[in-house]
């Protein structure tokens, strides 16, 4: 029985964790309050202890800022900070997308078509079956997928949540979503065709696209 409850506070903490990591990238939180213990333990059905534990990855993740003795607070928005998220993805991205178009083989070309044609029949207005925000992310992760390097796509994970942050403090944009999915038909085509500069100079293009967004939705907030 006891070799069990770390196990039952390890699955509570990763349920949390993960969560929070939704809510506070879907801009549930806002930026710079302060979290409520009492009040997250009851939204989240969760003791303490797991409670902590996934407040202190969040921390380490970057997602939450502990304060000493004080608890945990959202992170405050910059354009300086976009700014630099945004460089760090086009780098970033950039390099692991064309390791992943030289090292890719026909299972992901697979994967790739396959994530592409969800995320088109998508409807973002639609509460039913996958969300957009979720297929879009599967979509990016695949396309990158097979880079051969793990830290490289955690990176890539960490600075999109964090771009996500400020892409997401308004309503949904459907023309946008056009634009950008069109982009993403294009990426899979020169993708499967091996060419890297073209996607690489595309991706760039769709990365300053989704900026321009985030930018101005975090100027109507600041």
């Amino acid at each position: 029985m006891s070799d069990s409850l770390p196990k039952l506070a390890a699955t509570a903490s990763s349920r949390v964790f993960d969560h929070l990591r939704k809510d506070l990238v879907g801009g549930r939180f806002i930026a710079g309050e302060k979290l409520a213990i009492n009040a997250l333990k009851e939204r989240y059905d969760v003791g303490l202890s797991p409670l902590r534990e996934a407040l202190n990855k969040l921390a380490a993740y970057g997602l939450l800022i502990q304060e000493n003795q004080r608890g945990f607070r959202v992170p405050k928005l910059s354009r300086e900070e976009l700014e630099d998220i945004v460089q760090m993805r086009l780098e970033m991205e950039g390099m692991a997308l064309e390791r992943a178009i030289s090292h890719g083989d026909s299972l992901w070309e697979a994967d790739l078509l396959a994530a592409a044609h969800r995320l088109k029949r998508a409807d973002i207005s639609l509460d039913k079956g996958e969300p957009w925000e979720h297929l879009h992310t599967q979509f990016h992760r695949t396309l990158v997928a097979p880079c051969g390097s793990v830290w490289l796509l955690r990176f890539i994970e960490q600075l999109h949540d964090q771009f996500d942050r400020y892409r997401r403090l308004g309503p949904k944009m459907p023309t946008i979503r056009q634009e950008l999915d069109e982009q993403h038909h294009q990426l899979v085509e020169l993708a499967l065709q091996r060419d890297v500069r073209a996607a690489r100079e595309l991706m760039n293009d769709h990365i300053h696209k989704s900026y321009e967004v985030a930018l101005k939705r975090y100027q109507e907030h600041a």
